[in-house]
């Protein structure tokens, strides 16, 4: 028997609030994105900026605060202090996103500082690392490419697997690739191979009609960049955690996604004779309980990881807690309703039995 905290019969009309939905995910996109063009851009970590890190453990018990108050007179761009592990391990990072100076003249800085306010306490720097700005560029290139491939497989994926069109999927594989080529003969950048190949891909989808695999692409888009969105107006910065988390929160709004269609495919198996809408509303509805207990259990593992992981990952845990809300609200009101918006309306209803003919009533 299986557990089930919202009944099976719930009638929530998901289709009729899709316009409600879609108002609402533009505006936190719009929002997003003016914070990002305000900004200038995502405010890139030292492993995409380029920078110094300089890993320093204390022999006593330190307070970060005192930390961050010695390093405040070097007026190093970018300063940030973390607290790597426990509190009790004394253990700080410290990175400058300056490339100005050597990692050696950097560190000499922070020595004379942390001599001068830390009040004689002894220290050790553990580690000294040095990303140039190239480094930095070609990580940023690689980390939006990962993305890509992944929500480029991931509708290859559903193509073949809810709309049984392989050869379809192949074709958008193709021209996807002849796109790619001919950026690639203008020396496009890579940031903007990236993007060229994403709208082709869309493009694609919407002429081939593979649309599960398009509202699973937007869905996930839309998880991606309004949690970028909130990243920027949080004034948080972009390094390969938070990518390793919007590719985490990737891989479970997508989860989410394949067990709504999986139902709606399952749904009009049946061949009820309902409309689309009504068939996906039903199968919205009938998921609807693991889809809030899948993400409810979820988000609260994130949340105690942000409330106890200490800093280095507290970035991390709050990408996350940020994607599963919005990957959930997306399967619902996104991914789902898309489908009904593309496709062409149409009656699921079953044949009539022989020896009986249907009566037209007033």
């Amino acid at each position: 028997m299986s557990f089930s905290f919202i009944k099976h019969e719930t009638n929530i009309d998901f289709i009729g609030l899709r316009k409600y939905a879609f108002a609402l995910s533009a505006l936190m996109l719009l929002i997003g994105a003016v914070s990002l063009v305000m900004k200038g851009g995502p405010r890139y970590g030292i492993d995409f900026a380029g920078g110094v890190i300089l890993q320093t453990k204390f022999n006593a018990p330190t307070d970060i605060d005192k930390v961050k108050k010695a390093l405040e007179g070097t007026n190093l761009p970018g300063l940030v202090v973390q607290q790597m592990g426990k509190a009790t391990e004394n253990e700080f990072l410290v990175r400058t996103s300056t490339m100005d100076e050597s990692s050696a003249n950097i560190q000499t800085t922070a020595t004379k500082a942390l001599d001068e306010g830390m009040g004689g306490v002894k220290y050790d720097f553990k580690r000294i690392e040095m990303v140039g700005p190239k480094v930095g560029e070609n990580l940023r290139g690689k980390a939006m490419e990962a993305m890509y491939f992944a929500i480029l497989i991931i509708a290859i994926y559903i193509s073949g697997r809810f709309e049984h069109r392989w050869m379809a999927a192949g074709l958008m594989a193709a021209g996807l690739f002849g796109g790619i080529t001919a950026l690639q003969y203008f020396h496009a950048p890579q940031v903007w191979l990236v993007f060229g190949a994403l709208l082709i891909t869309l493009g694609l989808c919407f002429f081939l009609r593979l649309n599960y695999a398009l509202g699973a692409i937007v869905a996930l888009i839309h998880d991606v960049l309004i949690t970028v969105g909130l990243f920027s107006i949080m004034n948080k910065e972009f390094d390969l955690t938070i990518i390793a988390a919007l590719l985490t929160l990737i891989g479970f709004s997508l989860n989410d996604t394949i067990i709504v269609y999986d139902r709606i495919r399952e749904t009009r198996s049946l061949k009820t004779g309902d409309t689309l809408p009504v068939i996906i509303n039903k199968s919205v509805n009938q998921t609807l309980s693991r889809t809030i207990m899948t993400s409810g259990l979820a988000f609260l593992a994130v949340f105690s990881l942000f409330l106890f992981g200490g800093a280095v990952i507290h970035d991390f845990a709050l990408a996350m807690l940020i994607g599963i809300v919005v990957g959930t609200y997306s399967s619902i009101y996104v991914a789902a309703p898309i489908i009904s918006s593309l496709a062409v309306p149409e009656v699921d209803a079953p044949a009539p039995a022989k020896g009986k003919t249907r009566t037209k009533t007033a």
